[in-house]
């Protein structure tokens, strides 16, 4: 092994220019994209010891960025990377095939189930991955809010800073509507319109989350609407009003009908669904304001064909 692979891969001083495309992006998500290899920690400490700079002025990590700015970073070592992963020619033409709505500024897509929205925890590709080297070189993807890797539906991907910066301020002020559609447990009772308990994310272990109820957690509130019933199972409506990890899952648990192939959220034995191996949560529509128009868009996802399946067995 060479010094160089086992040291890593040094750097003289680097000046970035911020394009257009970078405009309204948070300084440390800027470099963390182009920096490969360095961790979060270390750049953290760069950017407090004054080692970058924006138009040679000190700065903060959630420092915005605007176009035409220089970033200067200081030299530095990177360890080597795995070359970017590539997404399969079936991959491509699927995400290909989910695309809802698409302009110069944001994309709409319906996640596959079973594909992360990024890569990590054992997946070398996720939907950012892909969709970025789709794109082609020097475009701009990021993703405006994230689903679980085992829930299907819509999605926004800004495909720039002033988007991203809009779009996840407009998330944040509850301007954004999103709707769920979940088959569950049981069958749920009509008078049943909310849930608003408060949840606590815990990690166990390295790459583990578990989210609990708990008084001292964070306030979380998801409403709900019965859209079918059947002998054992019920299909719900959720609209979630905060934002929280695994928010619909738990709160379906606590209100005792855990969503049907949810292995993480369902404690006890559920034979009349034991077979069924994937989780029925689905992002079925999103409502949001355009960053540049303003206008108010909604994109509707259709059901994936084993949800599909599932309710239709069910009927």
């Amino acid at each position: 092994m060479t010094q160089t692979q086992s040291e890593g891969i040094r750097t003289g001083v680097q000046l970035i220019d911020v394009s257009e495309h970078a405009d309204g992006q948070r300084l440390d998500n800027f470099l963390l994209s182009r920096l490969k290899g360095l961790p979060k920690s270390h750049l953290y400490r760069l950017i407090r010891k004054g080692e970058v700079r924006i138009n040679k002025k000190r700065c903060k990590p959630d420092s915005r960025l605007t176009t035409g700015d220089i970033v200067r970073v200081a030299p530095l070592r990177l360890s080597e990377q795995e070359p970017a992963a590539i997404p399969g020619a079936s991959l491509v033409q699927l995400l290909d095939g989910s695309v809802l709505y698409e302009d110069e500024h944001l994309l709409a897509v319906n996640k596959p189930a079973g594909l992360a929205v990024h890569a990590g925890s054992g997946s070398r590709i996720g939907l950012i991955e892909a969709l970025r080297s789709m794109a082609g070189e020097g475009q701009y993807r990021e993703l405006v809010h994230r689903l679980d890797k085992d829930t299907s539906g819509c999605i926004l991907i800004a495909k720039n800073g002033k988007t991203l910066k809009v779009l996840q301020a407009d998330l944040k002020q509850k301007v954004m509507e999103k709707t769920y559609q979940a088959l569950v447990h049981g069958v749920w009772p009509n008078d049943l319109h909310q849930v608003d308990v408060s949840l606590q994310k815990h990690q166990p272990h390295v790459g583990e989350r578990i989210v609990t109820v708990q008084a001292d957690g964070k306030v979380s509130l998801t409403r709900f609407r019965v859209l079918q019933v059947f002998s054992n199972a019920s299909l719900v409506e959720a609209m979630p009003v905060t934002g929280r990890t695994h928010q619909i899952r738990v709160h379906c648990q606590y209100a005792g009908h855990p969503i049907i192939g949810d292995s993480k959220y369902t404690f006890d034995r559920r034979h009349d669904f034991a077979s069924v191996r994937h989780l029925n949560l689905h992002a079925a529509s999103l409502s949001f304001r355009h960053p540049v128009s303003g206008q108010v868009l909604t994109v509707a996802a259709p059901l994936r064909d084993e949800m599909k399946s599932l309710i239709d067995r069910l009927d």
